[in-house]
């Protein structure tokens, strides 16, 4: 697929799927701005693509102030954005019994209200016919255990996705959401002990766990005009895993 000279905002570009996809759109020629919390992992990031077309933006999504830095950046530079890919998230897994306020705020204020406000902001700088990508997950379908807050952030951000597709139509602008299944990212590594990727991986069709770059091609063709036609649709990306896992 071919973006070259598109410019491609990516939120949570530091690793993972947000990293990858930000290779592969680089790869396919667009300019990629990347925002993280972390200046640490944000270098880190820069020298594993080492492109000219990566810029860096220290912004974390769950805090507006943090929101109104990458919005700046984007005015300053003042290109129109053609790709839009809401990527940031976090997930604590826990029974219902144990979720803390600290715990269940964190991800809503990353999951839900970071990228609604984030989509707001750069709303003015999204070019006519443009392209929003949300990342949501399959766990907004499914009902796993432990996983109460973190499924409801990401139905939630389903609905916003579906709704702002309505909403931005008149402009051209496609809004489409990415649910991935079990994927094997440091986010992953983080979230669960090792046994559970085990489970996680039997649990596909495909009896393995997916990989960032996979995600990454999904979300390149939402972005592209092979997919104009396309809006308002959860893409499902999951090896199998709701229906195998469901049979």
């Amino acid at each position: 697929m071919d973006f070259k000279n598109k410019n491609v905002v990516i939120t949570g570009g530091t690793t993972g799927i947000g990293l990858a996809t930000a290779k592969a759109f680089i790869n396919a020629g667009a300019n990629v701005w990347i925002t993280g919390r972390n200046t640490e992992n944000l270098a880190k990031a820069s020298a594993e693509i080492n492109s000219p077309k990566l810029i860096t933006v220290v912004s974390g999504t769950s805090i507006l102030a943090d929101i109104s830095i990458l919005e700046n950046t984007i005015a300053a530079n003042g290109s129109k954005l053609d790709v839009l890919f809401l990527n940031a998230g976090i997930a604590k897994f826990e029974s219902i019994e144990l979720v803390t306020e600290a715990n269940f705020d964190a991800q809503f204020n990353t999951n839900v209200k970071g990228h609604f406000f984030t989509l707001q902001k750069l709303l003015p700088y999204l070019s006519d016919g443009a392209a929003v990508v949300f990342t949501s997950s399959t766990v907004a379908t499914a009902a796993n255990l432990g996983a109460s807050v973190y499924s409801a952030t990401k139905g939630a951000l389903n609905k916003i996705a579906q709704i702002a597709a309505n909403e931005l139509a008149g402009r051209k602008i496609r809004v489409n959401i990415v649910s991935p299944g079990p994927v094997s990212t440091p986010g992953l590594e983080y979230a669960v002990p090792a046994e559970a990727k085990d489970f996680l991986a039997g649990a596909t069709a495909m009896q393995r766990l997916g990989n960032a770059d996979e995600i990454a091609k999904t979300v390149l063709f939402l972005a592209s005009d092979a997919a104009s036609f396309i809006t308002g649709t959860e893409l499902i990306a999951d090896g199998g895993y709701l229906n195998y896992a469901l049979k």
